[in-house]
């Protein structure tokens, strides 16, 4: 949710809520004690489950929830001019001191008809709430179980980046991917913003478009380095073009052949940031220029007393380019005795999805850390994850859905959630959740 627009969603929500609000209020029925429930019907990404998730935000809108003058003029100007002026004034006192929340705790394993949300109140105010809630709710568990499901994918050992603020739904939507994807198992995110209002941890190096920007050797400036444990400064250009020549002639490429622009370009950057010198390797040719190129100015700082902290690779097949620059890195790291040098992280990313990263998992790969997307935080396997709002008890009677389409079809009354956990087959731990309904006494899986 975008900052500062906390103070106007109680007019984010559908119309209807209003005119619902109003057959309540002049049925005299608005302080009704009622009770919705917030669920989905199946797992999203035909799964076994999804993550709880928007929460916090939920509250926070509850908490911030009244309608101010400027909001109650709009209404009047856009209802039915029937409408009775008290209800309006009515409107004014409203707020959600007396809602009462039970929820799934945040990033919970939640299941389908299970409530995330068991929202009680007075009835026009619990009904006016609808809306938002399920707006705040829905999105932020789609896409925390996205990342979850990339998560599992992956495996606990590799480092998962979110990168999809370009291409999410507005800002809105990117900085609400950025959020859940951290509450789904993300690590970091590239989002600045997200960092700040949200704590989580932001990484970032350079574009292709850095890299194109040099042209020659002539444009790196400043040209020296500080060795890390001495003060002298030293002339940076000729140490690593001397690498360049040691590296090439290693791993048998024409030095010729070696763009000198990308050359510039890491050269400056590590200049710039000797303690972060992360290079991206895919603008011309891997392993033709940027992987020597690379080599040779993460040996030069080495020299100078500093470590290279990645690589990273934005196209092509990334499992065989990560295996034969692990190889690259393992030769080098053997012919100029540099051991850390073998294990310097690799990075990947371009277009990954669920599919990609899978096959990836399954062939094996030398792969540390893996930047995903669009397909993280658009979700296109599931555009929505279908939570409803319904009402299931009101003034002490418990209410039920008939319909014709049984999917639809509700479970009454006020629910108990419990959760079971039980060893599987692998030697695992199964999770089952088990709904039980206080008026009918039935029991749902």
């Amino acid at each position: 949710m975008e900052p500062g627009r906390r103070d106007s969603l109680a007019l984010l929500t559908d119309l209807y809520q209003f005119t619902m609000a109003y057959g309540y209020w002049r049925a005299g029925r608005q302080r009704e004690p009622a009770e919705f429930e917030l669920f989905f019907r199946r797992c999203p990404f035909q799964g076994g489950f999804a993550l709880s998730a928007g929460l916090g935000e939920c509250l926070a809108f509850l908490r911030g929830f009244r309608l101010r003058p400027p909001e109650i003029e709009y209404l009047q100007s856009v209802l039915p001019s029937t409408m009775e002026k008290a209800f309006f004034d009515y409107l004014r006192t409203v707020d959600a001191s007396e809602i009462t929340v039970s929820s799934a705790p945040e990033g919970s394993i939640v299941f389908a008809t299970v409530p995330l949300l068991q929202v009680k109140g007075p009835l026009l105010v619990v009904q006016l709430l609808e809306t938002t809630l399920l707006s705040l709710v829905n999105y932020a568990s789609l896409v925390a179980t996205n990342a979850a499901r990339f998560r599992m994918l992956a495996g606990p050992d590799k480092k998962l980046l979110e990168l999809g603020l370009r291409r999410a739904q507005g800002p809105d939507g990117g900085l609400s991917a950025s959020k859940y994807s951290y509450i789904g198992g993300f690590d970091w995110t590239s989002n600045v913003l997200a960092g700040k209002l949200y704590g989580v941890p932001v990484r970032g190096t350079v574009a292709h478009s850095y890299i194109m920007s040099f042209t020659s050797l002539a444009e790196v400036q400043p040209r020296t380095l500080k060795p890390l444990d001495g003060d002298e400064p030293v002339d940076f250009l000729p140490l690593a073009e001397s690498w360049l020549r040691q590296v090439c002639q290693t791993l048998q490429v024409p030095h010729d052949r070696v763009n000198h622009g990308e050359l510039a370009a890491f050269m400056s950057y590590a200049i710039a940031f000797p303690h972060n010198f992360y290079g991206l390797v895919d603008t011309y040719s891997i392993m033709g220029s940027g992987i020597p190129n690379f080599c040779a100015v993460a040996l030069a700082l080495n020299q100078l007393g500093y470590r290279a902290v990645g690589i990273r690779v934005d196209s092509g097949d990334l499992g065989k380019q990560a295996r034969e620059i692990r190889q690259v890195l393992r030769t080098c790291s053997a012919a100029f005795q540099v051991p850390w040098f073998a294990t310097i992280p690799i990075a990947v990313s371009n277009d990954v999805s669920e599919r990609s990263l899978e096959e990836l998992m399954q062939e094996g790969n030398e792969i540390d850390m893996i930047g995903i997307g669009t397909n993280l935080v658009t979700c296109p396997l599931q555009p929505s994850l279908g939570c409803v709002y319904k009402l299931v008890k009101v003034n002490g009677c418990s209410k039920l859905k008939l319909t014709e389409d049984e999917e639809k079809m509700t479970i009454p009354g006020s629910k108990v959630v419990y959760r079971l956990y039980a060893a599987t087959a692998d030697g695992g731990v199964g999770l089952l959740a088990i709904v039980i309904s206080r008026v009918l006494g039935r029991r749902w899986e």
